[in-house]
């Protein structure tokens, strides 16, 4: 089984990072997908199969908070697993995030970080399994 992936950060940087993690993980990936804002994540997920979301919640245009409120609204998206990374500090929007998603990783990261928590939330070892 391999994963499809969508990373939806503003930051271009963060994306290369983050796929480059992922990428060098030794998880099964599939097609790894970008978006720049919420408004384009949601378009990719209306035109690709997506078995996880990776997401920024500070970002123009369409918050991560606001896209992944309208996920959980539509039938199609609504149980895809979320891990958000994100330099976010208020503890209230964090405990209320954390009611919508899988995973919470704060920026900074390491890649190890990554690797772990995406095994966890998708329950898949570095075979496929």
């Amino acid at each position: 089984m391999s994963i499809n992936v969508l990373v939806v950060d503003d930051s271009s940087v963060m994306r290369t990072m983050i796929i480059k993690t992922i990428q060098m993980s030794g998880l099964p990936v599939g097609r790894i997908l970008q978006a720049s804002n919420g408004r384009e994540g949601l378009e990719q997920l209306n035109q690709n199969w997506i078995d996880l979301v990776i997401a920024d919640i500070n970002m123009p245009v369409m918050n991560g908070e606001d896209m992944i409120d309208q996920m959980r609204e539509k039938t199609e998206t609504k149980d895809i697993p979320i891990l958000v990374i994100s330099t976010e500090g208020s503890k209230t929007r964090i405990e209320r995030l954390k009611n919508k998603v899988k995973g919470f990783i704060r920026k900074p990261f390491t890649p190890e970080i990554i690797r772990d928590t995406i095994i966890e939330i998708l329950g898949v070892n570095d075979h496929g399994e």
